[in-house]
């Protein structure tokens, strides 16, 4: 599990070959003991809890990052290492 880049205390991530159990792109976050597996597509919650000030945190960067998600998307499906991306500024 790669860590993708960190914010304000919440760590991005994204799995090798993790594209059976949600079964479309999406990303894992972890804050304080809390996690969540977000989708990169429309930012909907496929599983976990994720406090909600740290949520919106995270949809915003992945609307600034969408392209770049989805690159290292495919790159970690494919067993490839995926680039760090900028935290959210």
């Amino acid at each position: 599990m790669p860590a993708i880049s960190m914010f304000y205390g919440i760590i991005v991530a994204i799995y090798y070959k993790d594209n059976a159990g949600h079964n479309q792109p999406h990303i894992h976050v972890r804050y304080q003991g809390e996690k969540a597996s977000i989708s990169i597509e429309d930012g909907t919650v496929l599983a976990g809890y994720f406090p909600s000030k740290q949520l919106r945190m995270v949809l915003a960067w992945i609307e600034i990052h969408k392209d770049e998600l989805m690159a290292d998307w495919e790159l970690a499906v494919s067993g490839e290492e995926p680039f760090r991306i900028p935290p959210l500024q």
